[in-house]
């Protein structure tokens, strides 16, 4: 079935707001920009707590904002072959998951990387990366949530760079509620835009949109880097997804939602 692509399943990532912001007043902005979500990256002041819990309840009762949560990334690790950082690895995103099991629908996590350790033993890395993908996606059953697992950038400790890689990672999930975050920025740092897309399509269950010039990771407005927008969108347009625009402040967000509508949704 193709969806179409239009404005409609677009939102901004709170990576647009500095994460030394404790408020959220900036969100209330967002639909007069032409988004209609916020993904809650959980980092610095922007992370959701117990303390800023009323505001965010009272954003999803006065707008009509789609929410996706995003968990924590910073000091943390999926692979690490240290128990205790591995516990509080597993700790933190539960408890981030419950609490935005009320609003949120899909949870965005990234894969683990290798410490130093994890280089010297990488297939214990890759199995614990596996096992806490498996806790992660069990607690977010039982609030009927989806994970998904994002690609990562191109980087060489780091699992996740590759689609064949993705689709193994997946597999040996093996769970109903796992699919793909989609980051076309981070593929295309791999020179592998295309082939995740085209191996990939039918895991993908949301997706990141930042340009860059298929080296870093720039996080550049949509049109500002070499990624060719009109084929990805294209090609991607049959999905029944959120998009989530990754910018690194709020001017970029809407310069980013302003070059799609105006150079590549038809």
């Amino acid at each position: 079935m193709n969806f179409g692509f239009d404005t409609k399943r677009i939102s901004l990532s709170s990576t647009a707001a500095n994460a030394a912001t404790r408020s959220f007043d900036w969100v209330y902005g967002l639909e007069d920009m032409g988004f209609t979500g916020w993904e809650i990256v959980c980092e610095g002041n922007q992370a959701l707590s117990k303390n800023n819990m009323p505001d965010v309840l009272k954003i999803i009762e006065t707008t009509d904002l789609t929410l996706t949560i995003h968990l924590p990334f910073s000091d943390l690790n999926l692979a690490s072959l240290n128990d205790p950082i591995w516990n509080e690895t597993i700790r933190q995103m539960k408890d981030y998951i419950e609490m935005a099991s009320p609003f949120a629908r899909l949870v965005v996590v990234h894969p683990g990387h290798l410490s130093p350790l994890g280089m010297q033993l990488p297939d214990m890395a890759w199995q614990r990366n596996i096992e806490g993908l498996r806790e992660l996606c069990d607690h977010a059953a039982q609030y009927n949530m989806t994970i998904g697992v994002e690609n990562m950038v191109n980087m060489h400790f780091i699992f996740g760079k590759h689609a064949e890689e993705m689709l193994g990672m997946i597999e040996s999930v093996d769970r109903d509620n796992l699919g793909l975050t989609f980051d076309v920025g981070h593929a295309n740092t791999n020179k592998a835009v295309d082939i995740f897309i085209e191996k990939c399509i039918d895991k993908i269950v949301h997706v990141h949109l930042h340009d860059n010039n298929g080296i870093r990771d720039d996080h550049f407005p949509a049109g500002k880097g070499k990624i060719n927008w009109t084929k990805v969108i294209d090609r991607l347009s049959r999905l029944d997804v959120q998009f989530v625009l990754e910018a690194r402040s709020i001017d970029d967000g809407k310069a980013s939602i302003d070059f799609l509508r105006s150079r590549v949704i038809k």
